[in-house]
């Protein structure tokens, strides 16, 4: 069995270390920050030059045709420098989705742009409490031929930004997934901020004109959980670079700071915690990379996505918390670059569900497939 990555997947993980490393400085990600927009728009640019944004998306529509492997290669080296860019939302919660359902008009319309940084996309999955996306509490309602929507979607990724929302909603026949263009005046956003510093919104829709996601051909619920499982894998991907760059700097510090005469990481205490992280994060590694691969072969994925999803919130936030306590007091300055990390490792803990709230419902999945 061959693990390591064609010569493909190879190129598109340099392109994207290339972009993401030689735009995103620690200096421009705390401009970014400080701005309104919270998106390098700069970046964002370089990406759709690259086609980064159209890796999955076919080539009729200006794509490269790949997959979401290759979509986790490029979040991946977003991660390793927290680049405040929309890329899991757009390219996998979006065009994924879009490139999968959509009917020939929607994709032919909304592609194109996505591939050219035109079109920011985004999939608005949290639900208030309890909070499973898989039971929407927006209702969709049908009057003469055009649906609306009603209810209200909590921090919806890039919410602020997006010129198209990809929203599950609940009509009179079950669950159902819709398009909202996020310029009608019915549709109201409220801004808000995250652990990780960026941007989400709060979208309220008041009869909302929305166009059903494709045919209706596939069930809403299993269109729901195509998008969450990807979804998800792509939090986990940048996870990955995130862990990955914590744990090189951890490794820098303590090379460099000594102690009693010898540098920190010449004492055995410390060695362990730092290859402990690293043990951590090829863990989410593999398991994120298992997901995509079996996503692109076109197997079930919903438990290995969850699987990876444990991995990612439990593993990835003991690496940030190690990576911390590593550099001392200087992992107490929030303004050190290293705290950045930590603020990001947490914020993917928690989005889409933390370690219990994942092993609760890996569990269900399991017990349904007679594990």
């Amino acid at each position: 069995m061959n693990f390591e990555l064609n010569e493909e997947q190879e190129a598109v993980r340099e392109l994207a270390e290339q972009i993401f490393s030689s735009l995103s400085s620690v200096e421009r990600v705390k401009e970014i920050e400080a701005s309104d927009d919270r998106i390098d728009r700069d970046l964002w640019s370089a990406l759709a030059d690259a086609n980064i944004l159209g890796l999955a998306i076919p080539e009729a529509y200006g794509g490269s045709d790949l997959g979401l492997l290759e979509l986790t290669l490029a979040l991946e080296q977003q991660g390793r420098v927290v680049a405040p860019v929309p890329l899991a939302a757009t390219t996998v919660s979006g065009a994924l989705a879009i490139s999968e359902f959509g009917t020939d008009a929607q994709k032919e319309r909304i592609l194109p742009g996505v591939v050219k940084g035109e079109i920011i996309l985004s999939a608005a999955l949290a639900e208030i409490g309890v909070n499973d996306p898989l039971n929407p509490q927006v209702q969709a309602t049908l009057v003469l031929d055009r649906w609306s929507l009603s209810g209200t979607k909590f921090a919806v990724p890039a919410g602020m930004q997006a010129d198209i929302l990809v929203v599950p909603a609940r009509t009179p026949d079950g669950v159902a997934v819709f398009l909202v263009d996020t310029n009608d005046p019915s549709l109201s956003r409220v801004s808000a901020f995250t652990t990780d510093r960026s941007q989400v919104a709060h979208v309220t829709f008041l009869d909302s004109p929305a166009e059903m996601l494709g045919n209706g051909g596939h069930p809403g619920e299993r269109i729901v959980q195509w998008i969450l499982d990807r979804s998800i894998i792509s939090l986990c991907a940048i996870q990955i670079g995130v862990c990955e760059a914590a744990v090189k700097m951890a490794a820098n510090y303590t090379s460099a700071r000594e102690q009693f005469g010898r540098p920190l990481s010449a004492f055995q205490a410390t060695q362990v915690r730092a290859a402990d992280a690293y043990i951590d994060t090829e863990a989410i590694r593999v398991t994120t990379l298992l997901a995509a691969w079996k996503a692109d072969a076109g197997q079930e994925i919903t438990a290995d996505a969850l699987v990876a999803k444990w991995w990612a919130a439990e593993a990835g936030q003991r690496v940030v918390h190690a990576v911390q306590h590593l550099h001392g007091g200087v992992g107490a300055d929030i303004e050190y670059p290293v705290h950045r990390y930590f603020l990001w490792g947490k914020q993917i803990e928690d989005t889409l569900g933390g370690a219990n709230a994942t092993l609760e419902s890996l569990g269900r999945v399991l017990a349904k497939m007679g594990v």
